[in-house]
């Protein structure tokens, strides 16, 4: 039977997060008062990830149960998490030479690798195909080391997937709107592909209505995602090429 992991560090992590970007938001210097909705979208991220993290275990609910949390952890916590601006907000608050050294960490080498589309799907797709076509799920389920592990890759994945594509923080050497379009559509097949074979082929251990009704939810659920990110890219467009169009119209 799956066992409760320890929730201390998850625990740490979230209340870091929390009080961390509220103190940011609540610096004395402001000029203009940080935007409510992104520090709702913080709160309603980390809520997200928290639930998915410290509450029931998927063996709890079954298949179901572990997609959801795959879900939540990978697609909307992230989602919810970008939208809040953190690193515009980390660079704001920060003092000049911090915030330097932030911007110098933004364009080295490794992360503009990490944060390209290409590498990005990648590390997504390929880290839930090892999760359920390898004995790791079976893995995860009993040892919850290797499931606190695996829940920190998904985010951490998700996040970089999510901030790569359509993230409004700073991003020095961001892909072109196209090469990112074309990363989401391939994410988008990678992941239905991913659903079906889980509905015809369950993890070792899952039953096969468990692993139907679970996959079914991380298909359509994950679609859902998917067409924000469709239309926060199709907004990116839209506000690149309005200006060009009306100066087009003028002439």
């Amino acid at each position: 039977m799956h066992e409760h992991h320890d929730v201390t560090l998850p625990g740490l992590l979230l209340l870091a997060g929390l009080s961390g970007y509220t103190g940011l938001v609540c610096l004395p210097q402001w000029r203009r008062p940080w935007p409510w909705w992104r520090t709702a979208s913080w709160f309603a991220g980390l809520a997200a990830a928290g639930f998915a993290v410290l509450g029931p275990p998927p063996a709890d609910g079954g298949f179901v149960g572990h997609s959801v949390e795959h879900l939540l952890l990978g697609m909307l916590a992230p989602l919810l998490v970008c939208a809040a601006a953190p690193v515009t907000l980390l660079l704001r608050g920060l003092p000049v030479g911090a915030a330097r050294q932030v911007s110098r960490i933004l364009r080295s080498a490794p992360v503009v690798v990490l944060t390209h589309p290409v590498p990005v799907v990648v590390l997504n797709v390929g880290g839930l195909w090892l999760l359920y076509a390898t004995p790791l799920y079976r893995l995860m389920s009993g040892d919850p080391a290797v499931h606190l592990a695996v829940q920190a890759h998904v985010i951490l994945a998700g996040c970089l997937l999510t901030t790569t594509l359509v993230g409004p923080d700073p991003m020095p050497h961001r892909a072109p709107l196209a090469v990112r379009a074309a990363a989401l559509v391939a994410f988008m097949a990678a992941h239905g592909v991913l659903a079906k074979f889980l509905y015809a082929h369950p993890p070792a251990g899952v039953i096969a209505g468990d692993a139907e009704h679970g996959a079914v939810l991380m298909y359509y659920s994950g679609d859902l995602v998917d067409a924000i990110l469709l239309v926060l890219l199709a907004l990116e467009w839209y506000r690149r090429s309005a200006p060009r169009d009306h100066l087009a119209v003028e002439g």
